[in-house]
């Protein structure tokens, strides 16, 4: 049984963020949230990623930290201003907190990236060996993880997260409302792939890789990804409603602008790490998934 530890977190208020807090304290660890303002609770810590300060002195004998802070990329449309500000929140915050780890010495560094890494892929299932592409999130994603390398001497992970599953937010709580009223549908041409994990087993996944001796890009995707026509379909059985409106693509990049690349782009991620270390999924299958996590 492994002890319990201190581990910092930064991005704490998001969807992941939030459930790895409560996760970690329910096993019985010290969770210190870094925040961008000051300290309104116990377990707070103001850190500033524009400055690349962080108070090291509240920090002391930690020993995980979870990088998982920047800006969302489908918050907003990508104008320039945009894009500058998703890759820049990345490089300043992640360098800010691989300089506080060379310094305090965690037993491991697990930092945020996505599978975005791998650009279009098509058909063609890609693993954490497979180089990156070279669209806009592709070079986000590879400068992110460079300098998530600044902490030389502590093991690294680099979480190339998919898409992450869970009704309270992201791409699932944005779908429901419209599938509830049976105005769902598939999105664009529908043939794309997407590479999804529930959030229950991301938790799960990035726990397991804290307690292990792993280092390096680990997908946390579910091994079987599907295509966007077969999770609408699973979606719409799921709910037992019609899914015959699909989103034309023109539409979705009118609404949705550089982001919705990402919607309509086709990536077949398999966690293949994961799997090598024989980590389980609760949830390997979208049908079961959309099942468990969907209720009326």
């Amino acid at each position: 049984m492994p002890r319990n530890k201190k581990i910092a977190v930064t991005g704490a208020s998001g969807l992941i963020g939030s459930a790895l807090c409560a996760q970690l304290k329910s096993d019985g660890n010290q969770v210190i949230k870094l925040v961008r303002r000051p300290p309104r609770l116990s377990d707070e810590v103001s850190w500033d990623p524009q400055r690349g300060e962080i108070n090291l002195d509240l920090l002391e004998g930690v020993d995980a930290v979870f990088h998982l802070a920047g800006a969302g990329v489908g918050d907003k449309r990508w104008s320039a201003s945009y894009r500058s500000e998703i890759l820049n929140s990345r490089l300043l915050g992640t360098t800010t907190i691989a300089n506080a780890c060379e310094q305090l010495q965690p037993e491991v560094f697990i930092s945020a990236s996505a599978i975005g890494y791998y650009g279009e892929t098509g058909n063609r299932s890609v693993t954490e060996v497979d180089r990156g592409g070279e669209d806009f999130l592709s070079i986000v994603c590879r400068e992110w993880e460079s300098v998530a390398n600044l902490a030389p001497s502590v093991r690294t992970i680099k979480l190339r997260t998919g898409l992450v599953l869970d009704p309270t937010g992201g791409a699932l709580g944005r779908m429901l409302p419209l599938f509830k009223f049976g105005l769902g549908g598939k999105l664009g041409s529908g043939k794309q792939w997407w590479s999804w994990i529930t959030l229950h087993d991301q938790i799960r996944a990035m726990v397991f890789l804290m307690n292990s001796k792993i280092e390096g890009a680990v997908n946390l995707t579910s091994p079987n990804p599907v295509t966007n026509q077969e999770f609408t379909a699973a979606l719409a059985r799921t709910l037992k409603r019609p899914a015959i409106f699909p989103a034309p693509a023109f539409a979705l990049r009118a609404v949705l602008g550089g982001f919705s690349t990402e919607v309509l782009g086709s990536k077949k991620v398999i966690p293949k790490v994961l799997m090598d270390n024989n980590f389980e999924f609760d949830y390997p299958h979208v049908l079961a998934a959309l099942t468990a996590l969907v209720d009326e």
